[in-house]
Parts: structure tokens; sequence; C-alpha cells
């Protein structure tokens, strides 16, 4: 599913065109993607939390030369969905 899709399914639910729906999504990413820049945690009850987590210093190796190599400290995105999302998922049959 793309965000075009995402679009278009919420503009036939709601009746709201395209054009307004694409928006209001476009906007929520932004409203993520800007509290993730700050390291922010965003919580959406009964979906997932989004949050910022720091993976620790290591050593590394290169697959081609075997040679050790110092990966740095770095911060990167994180999102666990919740058990509600979790248990739909594990129950739904294909």
């Amino acid at each position: 599913m793309t965000k075009a899709d995402i679009v278009a399914n919420i503009s036939d639910e709601t009746g709201l065109t395209k054009k307004e729906v694409a928006s209001v999504v476009n906007q929520f990413f932004e409203e993520v993607r800007g509290a993730l820049y700050d390291h922010e945690h965003i919580e959406i009850r009964g979906f997932g939390t989004f949050k910022v987590v720091e993976r620790n210093p290591r050593m590394a190796r290169n697959p081609h030369t075997k040679e050790p190599v110092a990966v740095p400290r770095r911060h990167v995105p994180f999102f666990k969905f919740s058990k509600t999302v979790k248990n739909q998922v594990a129950k739904a049959e294909k």
C-alpha cells in the first residue's frame, strides 16, 4: 500500500477530496518527522509509538576484508506497534 492508496481509501470513506486528504496526510507525516528530529516521543494509542533510540558504539567487521571497523554512537528512529495491532495481525488469516 502506498501513500496514494491511503489517501484514496480515506477520501472514499469520508467524502473529502483527495487533495484535502493528501494535505492532512502530508502534514501528519511532517509532524511525526519534525518530532523525531527533535528526539520527541510520539504515542498513538491503539496503534504504536515512534521514538528515537540511541545505538551504542561497537566494533563491527568488514565482510570483504574481515577488518574490524568502529561504528560510532548514533541515534535511529524506531517504531513499536501496540499490543492491539500485534494481536489483530496475529489473528488475521489470509
